[in-house]
């Protein structure tokens, strides 16, 4: 009969970053261990608090499923012996499968004879299975850290402290660390005490009488209805962090929402920096009017009741007070603080031992977006701004606020900047250069932020790559990938002119005049192609198929912009055309030819045939607008020029004979297809499209 199984493993509090992996981790384990183990079951629950790590499997079956498993061995030819008896390979062969050699059966596959023998086995009870199964999954679980407690080897996340175990009422025996399973859990720490779980599939219930919500939906749901609850009462618009209600989900145990108050008086700093203090250092979800801005109070939810709400909120109220206290000063003294005497302190500032100094690096960064400017022709006054966005975009490092706050670097630079005198669009470039700063951010919204913004970003990449510094597996200390995918979001979004080889080229000889380079720039342009490749493919593939991708990819991804209007316009294409697929085949006709081809010029007066003719005067009257289309990066039009050269290429090949035997004839006709090839192949390179 179907049963529950429990385990539930109590520890001493968990970093609230670790639980939800840890959850999922567990749950996964169990369900492969299930699996491998042939125990049937409906599915598996995971839950997590603080304090604890727990599944619950539910109808697991009461015993293992039997099992008929036909295995093959050798070959007749080599188990039977020139008298007919068994050979030593056929009398091995029954050893290691613990069978008797009168059970062999042969069976014929691929025109030869082979032994099978039938293997038969019975399942055993799942009681007898679970103490060694439960007891691995504990013991093959990883962590980001882990500990080591009293005299034990065993390593863990926390210290186990206690153990819950049940095949529906029956307690599992299993042990370790000092550790024995029980049928007891333990409620809250303050509000809650020790309670029997009678069943397994009591266990949400027993601990939700001691005040302990386990399962993680339903605490998130407890938190967001009461939040969502005050804000209708007070009229507020509570701003929720999706990964601040992460974390909080997982330091509590009985969720009950709060709120308290500052002195309106702090709201006289950046509200970025309010913000940030609250949701970083306490953990709280700032309030905001409707149209925006910042009240002075703030959301918490503690682990517990509603009793003395009073006390707890008056007691969060003066540790905020403290921080933001901290927070006032560090504006007001970053104040007094000359930009360019903040520039100079960078010069002491190491950005990498190779690479010198965060000085060192604005000088690169300004020669850079110095040449980018030029190069997408920006106007003088926006080159201007340009220089001096670059110039000091990097100065706040060395303000006390940055210091006790790294995330506001660049909304710092931002605000001291227009406090500065600096011009608006320089002040608003400052920040924008650390855009995207993750996936999903947005880009720099103005011209002036997107070029210092590729500036810094390929200076760091250059950098790297030029001393050998390059992501491998899930390396990426200086966050690499991320910058790359940041230019190439850049490049997209504001539909730049400029190709990567040219960003390539202007960072690498910014960087050889700086310092001498460790690779040879071969080298390391080949590498940047390929990686900046990757970030382009992975870009593509969000809303494309794999084959589109690749077609794409092949044909060239310089011209960002260009892929990707190329992709979107084949992606469409394949999905929505159904006679696509015949003007494909028809440049794939033209490009299995024309890798016959040598490098000779069409000549007209050699076509022999009308079609040929027809072939020609076809590409000639759309290849200008064809290759201008590309250049523009308008992939719809351009398609839509190739699309036309459908009829006269099957014309062609209907009526003509590539392969003559006459050689000029041949050449001719092989150089006329290897043109057209040449310039589809700009598009994309459609003999990847799968149908």
């Amino acid at each position: 009969m179907p049963r529950n199984i429990l385990f539930e493993i109590g520890l001493e509090e968990v970093p609230a970053r670790f639980l939800r992996s840890a959850m999922d981790q567990l749950k996964d384990k169990t369900q492969k261990w299930l699996e491998a183990s042939r125990i049937g079951f409906t599915e598996v629950t995971a839950y997590a608090t603080p304090r604890r790590l727990a599944v619950i499997i539910h109808e697991a079956q009461d015993r293992q499923s039997d099992m008929s498993e036909e295995v093959k061995g050798p070959s007749k030819k080599i188990a039977l012996d020139d008298q007919g008896a068994w050979s030593k390979a056929a009398l091995g062969f029954a050893r290691s499968q613990g069978v008797d050699p009168d059970s062999f059966t042969f069976k014929e596959l691929g025109g030869v004879e082979y032994i099978y023998v039938t293997k038969n086995s019975i399942g055993v009870e799942t009681a007898e299975l679970l103490p060694e199964g439960l007891l691995g999954i504990l013991t093959s679980m990883t962590f980001p850290k882990n500990m080591k407690w009293g005299t034990h080897e065993f390593k863990f996340v926390r210290p186990i402290k206690w153990m819950a175990a049940l095949y529906g009422s029956d307690i599992i025996e299993l042990e370790i660390t000092g550790v024995k399973a029980g049928n007891t859990t333990r409620g809250h720490r303050f509000l809650g005490k020790e309670a029997v779980i009678s069943e397994a599939s009591q266990y949400i219930d027993v601990l939700r009488a001691e005040h302990v919500i386990v399962d993680v939906e339903e605490r998130k749901q407890m938190i967001t209805e009461q939040i969502e609850a005050l804000a209708d009462e007070k009229g507020w618009n509570i701003a929720v962090k999706e990964d601040l209600l992460e974390e909080v989900l997982f330091l509590v145990e009985t969720p009950t929402v709060l709120y308290g108050s500052f002195d309106p008086s702090f709201l006289n700093i950046p509200q970025d920096v309010l913000i940030t203090s609250m949701r970083e250092h306490q953990r709280y979800f700032p309030v905001l009017d409707q149209e925006g801005s910042l009240l002075p109070y703030f959301v918490t939810v503690r682990s517990g009741d509603s009793r003395s709400l009073d006390v707890i909120a008056k007691g969060n109220e003066k540790v905020l007070r403290a921080r933001l206290s901290d927070a006032k000063f560090f504006y007001e003294e970053d104040q007094k603080l000359n930009i360019k005497d903040a520039l100079s302190k960078l010069e002491s500032i190491v950005f990498h031992e190779e690479l010198g100094t965060i000085g060192d690096k604005v000088r690169r960064i300004r020669r850079i977006a110095d040449q980018l400017a030029s190069r997408l022709s920006l106007t003088a006054d926006s080159c201007d701004q340009v220089s001096r966005a670059a110039d000091i975009c990097k100065f706040d490092l060395v303000t006390q606020m940055v210091y006790e706050f790294p995330e506001l670097q660049g909304v710092m630079g931002e605000d001291y900047a227009r406090k500065a005198g600096e011009q608006e669009a320089v002040a608003k470039a400052v920040f924008q250069h650390y855009q995207p700063r993750f996936a999903g951010d947005q880009a720099p919204a103005s011209m002036i932020g997107a070029v210092v913004s590729i500036a810094d970003k390929m200076d760091t990449i250059a950098g790297c790559f030029s001393i050998g510094i390059i992501p491998t597996g899930s390396q990426d200390p200086y966050a690499l990938r991320r910058q790359a995918q940041g230019i190439v979001q850049i490049v997209l979004e504001h539909k730049l002119s400029l190709s990567l080889s040219e960003v390539f080229d202007i960072a690498l000889a910014v960087h050889a005049e700086r310092h001498d380079l460790k690779r040879s720039e071969k080298e390391i342009r080949k590498d940047l192609t390929d990686f900046f490749g990757l970030r382009v493919k992975k870009l593509l593939s969000e809303d494309q198929r794999y084959d589109v991708v690749d077609a794409v990819i092949s044909a060239g991804f310089d011209g960002v912009v260009s892929a990707v209007s190329r992709g979107q316009a084949l992606m469409t294409e394949v999905q929505e055309n159904s006679s696509f697929k015949s003007t494909v085949e028809s440049f794939n006709r033209v490009s299995n030819l024309a890798a016959k081809a040598g490098k000779f010029a069409v000549n007209p007066e050699l076509f022999a045939e009308t079609q040929e003719s027809e072939l020609y005067e076809a590409w000639q009257s759309v290849r200008e607008q064809y290759l201008d289309a590309i250049q523009q990066s308008d992939g719809e039009a351009a398609l839509k020029l190739l699309g036309g050269l459908e009829k006269p290429i099957t014309g062609f090949f209907d009526h003509v004979m590539v392969m003559a035997e006459d050689e000029a004839v041949k050449t001719n006709r092989l150089a006329l297809l290897s043109g057209i090839d040449g310039d589809v192949k700009q598009f994309a390179d459609f003999t990847k499209l799968v149908w």
